[in-house]
C-alpha cells in the first residue's frame, strides 16, 4: 500500500465553514477511483492549512490520478501549489474492526 499526503495553504480570510463546504462539494469526485482505498480530509485548528491523505493500493495507482492537470486544478482552487509527501504503508490498523491490513 502507499499513502500520499497533499498539504494546501488556505487563502487568507477563508473560513473553516467555507473549507467544509468545498470538501462536501468535491468529495464525491474521489468515489470509485481505481486503486484508491480511502481518503481523509483534515483542517488544521487555525484553519490555515488543509490536507488530503490518500491510501492507495500502490504508488502507480496514485500517480495515475496526480497528473499535471490534477495539480493545476487544485492549485487554481487554493491559489498556491500543494506540497506532496509519499509514504510506503506496510500496515493499516482498522481499530474499530479490530483488524490489521498488511500490504501485499
Amino acid at each position: 500500500m502507499h499513502t500520499v499526503m497533499w498539504t494546501f495553504q488556505v487563502p487568507e480570510g477563508t473560513s473553516k465553514e467555507s473549507l467544509r463546504q468545498t470538501i462536501k462539494a468535491t468529495a464525491h469526485t474521489y468515489q470509485g477511483i481505481p486503486g484508491l482505498i480511502r481518503k481523509y480530509y483534515g483542517i488544521r485548528d487555525d484553519g490555515k492549512t488543509l490536507v488530503g491523505i490518500y491510501l492507495w493500493e500502490s504508488r502507480a495507482a496514485a500517480d495515475r490520478l496526480y497528473t499535471p492537470e490534477w495539480v493545476a486544478t487544485v492549485t487554481k482552487r487554493w491559489g498556491v501549489p500543494p506540497l506532496r509527501q509519499d509514504w510506503e504503508t506496510p500496515m493499516v490498523v482498522e481499530s474499530a474492526e479490530k483488524r490489521l491490513v498488511e500490504a501485499a
